[in-house]
């Protein structure tokens, strides 16, 4: 062989080494993000969510990729966006925002590891077998918000002690509705109060609503757990606002845009969970030997210039007890 041929061979080799090292390195797992809600609401959500990965060594763009799929709130596109996900072969799918969600994640497939966020009691649901030993392909954190109604008409009676009919705005295309109803007619009748369901699962279905709170004289009003609700806060806060309604809220992101009121899990620490979750699976832990996880704080906020519009005093025993008093 001549120098030159030779030099050339040796040449076109070593520039083929590093293409075959690439060749060999494992592919970059990828996580599917299913959300029920838009992707321009609760970012702090997801970023909770990222430093739970990060926990177990995972970085966005770095060793981990994400693909993201949002609802909007339409409930119906979500047994397509599931599937595309799965489609796709992402490694773990990520549910959030709302029970239909999970739901169709579930439906979409019975291997692809699931790890859910959830607000209702998933054995109760139907998704997994125990809290304990979940089993099967789907693992996460639940919020039990259905279980904190009770609580939520206590502290709005003691902010508004004479109001006697509570309206209930909810969504009945969520399936998580039907238990928090449930948890409020027992508390209300114990309470000695009447609770009239205000149904809304389109934006329009809000101006009917509080124009009925108007109508049917009620003193105030709880705003069930619902991603369709989430995304629309300013909204019904506004409403609120018109109707001078006192309101209660699940969440902390209604009273930081004018609610009066919310009483609820830490949404924050839960989408940590997930992504930590997340990133055991990734790491080889199989769902049906993760317990789900349950909240551990909840959170009490007040905003006192929302109370002094509505003509409002708050009991000083009250305030004592909140998280965190908006003025």
């Amino acid at each position: 062989m001549k120098r030159r041929e030779f030099i050339a061979l040796v040449g076109g080799a070593a520039a083929l080494w590093p293409l075959a090292s690439r060749a060999q390195q494992p592919a970059m797992p990828v996580i599917g993000y299913l959300n029920g809600a838009s992707a321009a609401q609760f970012t702090d959500l997801l970023a909770a969510f990222r430093n739970g990965l990060g926990e177990r060594g995972y970085a966005e763009g770095r060793n981990v990729g994400i693909e993201y799929r949002y609802a909007d709130g339409q409930y119906d596109r979500l047994p397509a966006l599931a599937a595309d996900l799965v489609s796709r072969r992402v490694a773990v799918i990520v549910a959030t925002a709302g029970t239909p969600t999970i739901r169709a994640a579930k439906a979409a497939t019975s291997t692809t590891p699931i790890v859910f966020v959830i607000g209702g009691d998933p054995v109760t649901l139907g998704f997994v077998a125990s809290l304990n030993r979940p089993g099967g392909n789907i693992t996460g954190v639940t919020l039990i918000v259905a279980e904190t109604v009770a609580k939520r008409l206590a502290l709005l009676l003691e902010l508004v002690p004479r109001a006697a009919v509570i309206g209930v705005l909810a969504n009945p295309a969520n399936p998580i509705t039907k238990p928090q109803l449930m948890e409020l007619e027992t508390a209300a009748r114990a309470m000695g109060r009447q609770i009239h369901v205000l149904n809304a699962s389109t934006e329009n279905d809000f101006e009917i609503a509080f124009a009925v709170v108007d109508e049917q004289h009620v003193d105030a009003l709880l705003v069930a757990a619902d991603p369709f609700f989430d995304d629309r806060r300013a909204q019904l806060v506004a409403l609120a606002a018109r109707h001078r309604v006192p309101v209660s809220y699940v969440r902390r992101e209604f009273v930081a845009v004018g609610g009066l009121m919310s009483y609820g899990p830490d949404p924050l620490d839960a989408f940590r969970q997930a992504g930590v979750y997340t990133g055991r699976i990734l790491k080889g832990a199989k769902p049906a030997d993760l317990p789900i996880q349950q909240p551990t704080k909840f959170e009490l906020l007040i905003n006192l210039k929302t109370a002094k519009a509505l003509g409002l005093t708050v009991p000083p025993s009250l305030l004592a007890r909140a998280d965190e008093v908006i003025e």
